[in-house]
């Protein structure tokens, strides 16, 4: 977990934030206790989602089917605002980590754990069954460890059985490279068999430390998993061998229900096998660690309740990827609530400034690959970058780009005010930019822009000034920093410095683009104002 940063709020709804879990391509999520005292995890969405329709109505499809799940081995569904300017969901919390960090950190778990472990989770999974929905995205990192046994989290893409509508559109399978089951990769009916597919490679991946069907690739993956057999290592043996492997059969017919896998791996109930402890003794060490961590934790100042929640780069999670690190839907670190998690550090400014408020809107998401079987292509990749923050101050102008060599302008046909929207290399929309343009040579300020997005009738603004970096007849680069004279809106703006690139188009207009993969590489045409 980390700190809160600047911008986000005190509380949401009724929760005063502790923390941040993480943050990823569906929302944010936040350490959180209640009123109460009890620790929860809430998930906020970003909120350009927000401005979906269909994305709202996922999300209350969602909301209503986790609902719906709550047995003894998932998490429960505590509080949701859907409609809310953001929505957000608060789910119980877990003081545990996921099996894929505590498999990275301390190896392979032993016999008995991987059978309290299987046996936990078959039982959850006959539960979610049995209320007619799939989870469809079991994996490691969906699975939580608990000093009172294991989790089964995210809910974010379960599908009801019942003739009720899909979260996915039809054609499309969602779930993760390696975990997902052959019938679900080719885009067939699934079932409930399915989810006992991910378990079984859950299973070896949890005695093995490797997953079943290794490669370095989600295509590799997808392949080993529709044709070819899985790798169970020599860790796997007797029962539980045999028990994983016909999990993982290519025939859905052929696989154990989830009771008869649980009743075959715990004949006296996963709870007999949990209470005489479960974990091995580091792990034990580390939850019982974390756990008291926990009660020393202060709410956040601030007034209670909350607006809509701004959101900067990704947050800075506690816990890394798998093993073995392929593309996923969403995966969730140390929360029961769906979310995915990308890991990224912020290389902190010289002198200890601290980190600046932002040049540009954020809307790029950095988190997992969300893969679609039609055209075997991906959706959403990781923006992560380790910028350098340097400080907004302008350098002397002996340090200044350029300083001992002839000095570039600005050429007139630049001057003026220009406008245009702007979009993401991802295509998503990132707002309106307004770019000043004035005299000026290289290594001095040339530019001030402004980019504002309407989220749901709200606006924000992001400010920023360019130094001139080089001059061509047609093309300017310049070098953005934030504009201290401006501040932008809280929260909602990136912190990094970024290369830009100004080009005169032959029909009059300007074409724009950063390199700032914080606020996902945005582009767009501008035209001359006034």
């Amino acid at each position: 977990m980390q700190p809160l940063e600047v911008g986000d709020p005190a509380a949401i709804g009724p929760y005063r934030l502790l923390g941040r879990l993480g943050a990823g391509g569906m929302g944010r999520v936040y350490l959180a206790r209640s009123e109460g005292g009890r620790t929860v995890a809430v998930k906020v969405v970003h909120p350009h989602f927000a401005l979906d329709d269909e994305f709202r109505a996922r999300f209350r499809r969602e909301v209503e089917l986790a609902r719906r799940v709550g047995g003894h081995w998932t998490a429960p569904v505590l509080d949701a605002d859907p409609r809310a300017p953001v929505p957000w969901v608060a789910t119980g919390y877990v003081a545990g980590p996921p099996l894929s960090r505590a498999v990275a950190e301390h190896g392979p778990l032993p016999e008995r754990a991987v059978r309290a472990l299987g046996a936990g989770l078959a039982e959850a999974l006959a539960e979610v069954h049995a209320l007619g929905l799939v989870h469809r995205d079991v994996k490691p990192s969906n699975v939580l460890l608990a000093l009172d046994g294991p989790c089964l989290i995210d809910f974010g893409i379960a599908r009801a059985t019942d003739g009720t509508a899909s979260l996915t559109s039809t054609g499309v399978s969602v779930g993760s490279p390696g975990y997902m089951a052959p019938e679900q990769i080719l885009g067939k009916g699934v079932t409930g068999a399915a989810d006992v597919f991910s378990l079984g490679a859950v299973l070896a991946y949890a005695a093995t430390g490797t997953a079943p069907f290794p490669g370095d690739s989600s295509a590799a993956l997808l392949y080993k998993v529709v044709h070819e057999e899985p790798e169970l290592g020599g860790a796997l043996a007797g029962e539980q061998r045999d028990l994983v492997a016909a999990c993982l059969a290519k025939d859905p017919a052929a696989r154990p229900a989830p009771g008869e896998l649980a009743a075959r791996l715990a004949p006296g109930g996963a709870a007999a096998l949990v209470a005489g402890g479960w974990l091995p003794a580091p792990l034990v060490e580390r939850v019982s660690r974390d756990a008291v961590r926990l009660l020393h934790l202060e709410p956040a100042a601030g007034p209670a309740g909350s607006g809509p929640v701004p959101f900067s780069s990704p947050a800075v999670g506690v816990f890394g990827p798998p093993v073995e690190p392929v593309p996923t839907v969403d995966a969730v670190p140390q929360a029961r609530t769906p979310v995915s998690l990308s890991v990224s550090t912020t290389s902190e400014p010289a002198g200890g400034r601290g980190r600046r408020l932002s040049c540009t809107v954020a809307l790029a998401v950095a988190g997992a690959l969300a893969t679609v079987t039609v055209g075997g292509g991906s959706l959403l990749g990781l923006f992560d970058r380790g910028d350098d923050h340097r400080d907004a101050a302008r350098p002397p102008a002996s340090d200044a780009p350029g300083a001992g060599t002839a000095r570039q302008s600005v050429p007139k046909a630049f001057l003026g005010t220009w406008k245009g929207p702007t979009q993401e290399a991802n295509g998503l929309p990132h707002g309106e930019l307004t770019a000043v343009f004035t005299a000026g040579a290289t290594g001095e300020d040339v530019v001030r822009m402004t980019t504002t997005l309407t989220v749901l009738g709200a606006s924000a603004e992001c400010h920023s000034i360019g130094r001139l970096t080089s001059a061509e007849p047609g093309r300017l680069r310049v070098t953005d920093r934030t504009d201290p004279a401006r501040p932008g809106s809280p929260g909602m703006c990136t912190g990094t410095s970024a290369a830009l690139t100004f080009t005169l188009e032959q029909d009059g207009t300007l074409a724009y683009r950063s390199d700032e993969a914080a606020a996902g590489r945005p582009h767009g045409t501008l035209r001359k104002s006034g």
